[in-house]
């Protein structure tokens, strides 16, 4: 049905699409301004090594052919030195594709990756209510650590953000 691999600069218009309309439509990104190609572009840049990209592509043999279908990162969890084995996970899988299992196998590539990269603890932080999400870490040994309250404001909705977290 699809593949998993490392995004590439080609891919760079194709998750901006996924990301940009989960930015206009929903609150599963506190984001509030669409990004650019050129911006969509440096953020892929600066992402590599351990912090790299992957997307899902739907297979050959499927009406998806080629197409991405989602994509995921790991990125640093804080900026001091005392962090640096924990990593954050952001996963994004396009509208039409969603609940056909891209996601779950976009993390479960994250967390291989992120054992393979020597990390020790992987953190989800969940906008709102999206219980898709919520289910989906929970499946692959997330457990919920806790609740920011109303931290972010989006579409006039003060909105809370569940920490998840898997330690590897």
């Amino acid at each position: 049905m699809f593949e998993i691999r490392s995004a590439g600069p080609s891919d760079a218009e194709a998750i901006r699409q996924i990301y940009n309309h989960e930015v206009t439509t929903s609150t599963v990104t506190l984001d509030l301004e669409p990004r650019t190609l050129e911006e969509q572009r440096n953020w892929l840049v600066e992402r590599s090594g351990a912090l790299a990209v992957i997307v899902a592509v739907g297979n050959p043999d499927t009406p998806a052919a080629g197409e991405v279908l989602g994509f995921a990162s790991l990125s640093a969890y804080r900026d001091r030195p005392a962090y640096r084995t924990t990593v954050e996970d952001s996963i994004y899988v396009h509208h039409e594709h969603q609940g056909l299992g891209v996601g779950k196998a976009l993390l479960a590539a994250l967390l291989e990756r992120a054992v393979e990269h020597g990390f020790h603890s992987v953190i989800g932080r969940i906008v709102g209510a999206q219980e898709a999400s919520l289910a989906l870490h929970q499946s692959l040994g997330f457990e919920l650590v806790g609740i920011e309250r109303e931290v972010g404001r989006k579409f006039g909705t003060w909105l809370d953000v569940a920490l998840v977290q898997k330690l590897l």
